[in-house]
């Protein structure tokens, strides 16, 4: 079609010259001695030069030779060997960093092709020039602020784990002050879940701030660690966790770690009585696609109503099901004579596994 259209050098010169002028980076055309046959208006522009100084001189020589860099030379000269050797036949992203006379110090990104004609041996380069400075600037100003929020985020996180801790303590305090068996047992459990919240938050401080969550190694240090702080030595209590490869949003991540602690401390509390033997609790999460199950399974006494470890108005059982319908999920529990399993399932997960029944 081109051939067709310019079978007049001179109209294949004008619209050669017009698809250089339009570009807008800067645009430059080398002959193989590495002088400027042809420079866009664009070149003109960013670097404040005029084509009476530019074209016909080699590029090493323009601006006072801001140009001329050994290792840019050698590049080029690659491109279109001399000797007529195979040419290594293009440049891709080179940056240079340059006091330009009239623009300042500027980072240049440069992109090399050359051109290759069917008649004749004679060649030329197309350097394109792409000035990366502001952008350079901006990503180091982004990486500065994502520096500043981490550091932000871990002072957070430390504040917020020693409040707890603080917290924590003043009601073991008032637990102990307190006369009342009533009062001391409700200031008892709150203290068990501000502890649990507490591990919740060890557990995804652990983690990289803002990236993802690795549930299965988050939730088994985050039961190793109930575990230390909740079975005692006459209590030969096993708790385990198994799980598909599965990452979560911190936020997820803190909702589930959450459901999780208060399911383990209510079987360990309940599931359990006097002095155990062989008592295992199972920790299960388990994927299909963009769905989950979670589930906390224990081999205890079993509860006669079918909910968890405690009556059904019971502060863990609103916790858990707060928890679950912020995550789009269900609460199920069966009890038995073998124990108890409480399962908390994705809403789409609990569907696909209906229609396959």
């Amino acid at each position: 079609m081109f051939r067709k259209q310019f079978t007049d050098p001179q109209n294949a010169y004008a619209f050669a010259e017009a698809i250089v002028n339009i570009v807008r980076e800067p645009l430059v055309v080398l002959d193989q001695d590495l002088r400027v046959v042809a420079a866009s208006r664009s070149f003109y522009r960013t670097f404040k030069v005029t084509p009476e100084d530019t074209k016909g001189k080699p590029l090493y020589e323009l601006d006072d030779g801001v140009w001329d860099i050994p290792k840019l030379r050698a590049l080029l000269e690659k491109i279109l060997p001399a000797d007529g050797a195979i040419a290594a036949g293009e440049i891709e992203a080179y940056e240079i960093e340059r006091d330009f006379p009239g623009i300042g110090r500027r980072t240049m990104c440069l992109n090399a092709r050359k051109v290759l004609y069917e008649t004749g041996s004679r060649a030329n380069i197309l350097l394109g020039i792409e000035d990366i400075t502001e952008r350079l600037i901006l990503e180091g100003e982004k990486d500065d602020l994502l520096r500043q929020k981490d550091m932000l985020l871990e002072e957070l996180q430390h504040r917020v784990a020693n409040s707890l801790q603080i917290i924590a303590s003043i009601i073991m305090l008032k637990a102990r002050a307190v006369e009342s068996e009533e009062a001391r047992h409700h200031l008892q459990e709150t203290h068990q879940r501000v502890m649990s919240v507490a591990a919740v938050q060890q557990q995804l401080h652990a983690a990289a701030p803002g990236a993802p969550v690795e549930l299965e190694p988050y939730l088994t240090k985050l039961c190793e660690a109930l575990g230390q702080s909740m079975i005692g030595d006459n209590r030969a209590i096993v708790l385990k966790v198994r799980g598909d490869e599965k990452t979560a949003t911190s936020r997820d991540a803190e909702s589930l770690g959450l459901i999780v602690t208060e399911l383990v401390i209510n079987a360990i509390k309940h599931a359990f009585k006097g002095t155990t033997k062989d008592g295992r609790i199972a920790v299960a999460f388990d994927v299909s696609g963009t769905d989950w199950k979670l589930s906390v399974t224990d081999n205890g006494i079993g509860t006669p109503d079918g909910v968890f470890a405690q009556p059904k108005t019971g502060l863990g059982t609103g916790i858990v099901d707060a928890l679950a319908k912020q995550l789009n999920a269900k609460v199920e529990t069966v009890s038995g004579p073998r124990g108890t399993s409480v399962s908390v399932t994705h809403a789409t997960f609990a569907a696909k596994k209906a229609r396959a029944a």
